[in-house]
């Protein structure tokens, strides 16, 4: 496959360098959301590689996983902890726009590739950090992972049903979540830097992006001085709006309004519920979801699945399968959206991926979906570096 694929003039983020100095999940992620709108992205490994690279699925050895983050950037290894390779670590990023790193907090300011390095030597750069708590604060030195940041900022606890024990959302939510702040801060501050301003010092907290895309679930707090809790699949707000069973299985429904509402009670037939006060508005229906999903369920238990989401699709009312992903990746519209895309490994596998699914200007953003073999580009990323001005101190 063409290297150059998605890397053209017309891309927002054409001509921006990229050193992403990441490892499994967060970093790498925003790595390549800026490397699918064009930016030119070198990731630095270490001799053993990304940790990622050993995750099951392995086709003919190689990660799945790791290909399917980790697209349209080239590998470079180099040992941080060696002076020589620690000065190329150096000149690649002073040859840069921007630097990304998931490190625990210090790390990068013990190898001597920290922001207190290189800020007054390129004032331009964007550093971005994204690490569990922060780059300071009193849980700034911890580490954390998608699970036990989900745990600690509150996530599980509305995670599940009632009376069920802790889980974690099945989508590790933290680090994505986390690689796409980081990926908008960084394309906000090259804005700045595009108009003459100068670079930034990002930090990026799972801990802090976690909770801001908490907003309803906090604001409930907020409004009502008490936590929430968990509801399965139902709405803290909204009845009927959650899966439901039927004769021979699952399916949602969302009748998020008083007119959907009333479709409901036509189509299952049930319309005695309509004139049932503990159902009259949103909020009472939500108050009262548990006698609600009762009551509806000995209705859908009359038929299949097929039927209930043939009858109140073409009423208008929103529902749905509950989908596996090959389901879900099969959906007409998953195709019409071109999600899926040809991905072929570094040692010849052809597999599939799941593509950028932004548009611009009525088209699919095109991109590279080649993942690197470790090391691959070390020898010609390195060998189109400036050499090193004399006498000058890296």
């Amino acid at each position: 496959m063409d290297e150059n694929r998605g890397m053209h003039p017309t891309q927002p983020l054409h001509g921006v360098k990229v050193v992403e100095f990441c490892h499994v999940a967060a970093g790498p992620f925003c790595g390549m959301l800026l490397a699918d709108f064009g930016a030119e992205v070198v990731k630095v490994e270490a001799p053993e590689g990304d940790a990622m690279r050993q995750w099951p699925p392995l086709s003919q050895g190689f990660s799945e996983n790791f290909a399917s983050i980790n697209r349209g950037k080239r590998s470079v290894v180099l040992d941080l902890k060696d002076p020589p390779q620690r000065e190329r670590a150096r000149r690649l990023v002073l040859d840069a726009d921007v630097l990304i790193e998931n490190s625990r907090p210090g790390a990068m300011q013990r190898l001597g590739l920290g922001w207190d390095w290189f800020g007054a030597r390129k004032p331009s750069l964007v550093y971005c950090s994204i690490s569990a708590f922060g780059q300071d604060g009193p849980r700034g030195s911890e580490g954390g992972f998608d699970l036990t940041i989900q745990a600690s900022a509150g996530v599980m606890s509305v995670t599940g049903e009632p009376d069920g024990a802790p889980v974690k959302a099945g989508v590790p939510l933290v680090d994505f979540t986390a690689g796409l702040y980081a990926a908008f801060t960084i394309a906000a501050v090259l804005a700045r830097v595009r108009a003459g301003g100068p670079g930034a010092q990002v930090d990026i907290p799972m801990f802090g992006t976690t909770i801001a895309v908490s907003a309803l679930q906090t604001s409930e707090y907020f409004g009502t001085g008490r936590n929430p809790g968990k509801l399965g699949s139902a709405h803290p707000r909204n009845a009927p709006y959650q899966a439901f069973r039927a004769a021979d299985g699952w399916f949602a429904v969302a009748a998020g309004n008083n007119k959907l509402w009333q479709q409901v009670c036509v189509l299952t037939p049930a319309p005695e519920l309509l004139t049932d006060a503990r159902f009259a508005t949103p909020t009472l229906r939500a108050a009262n979801q548990a006698a609600l999903k009762q009551l509806l369920e000995a209705r859908f238990a009359i038929q299949g699945v097929d039927h209930w989401l043939g009858l109140f699709a073409d009423a208008g009312v929103p529902c749905a399968p509950i989908n596996g992903y090959a389901q879900a990746l099969a959906d007409p519209q998953a195709q019409h959206l071109q999600l899926v895309q040809p991905m072929t490994l570094p040692n010849g596998h052809a597999t599939r991926t799941v593509g950028c699914p932004v548009r611009l200007d009525g088209a699919v953003v095109a991109v590279n979906t080649r993942a690197p073999a470790l090391g691959e580009h070390t020898e010609t990323v390195l060998a189109a570096l400036a050499p090193p001005i004399p006498g000058d101190a890296i």
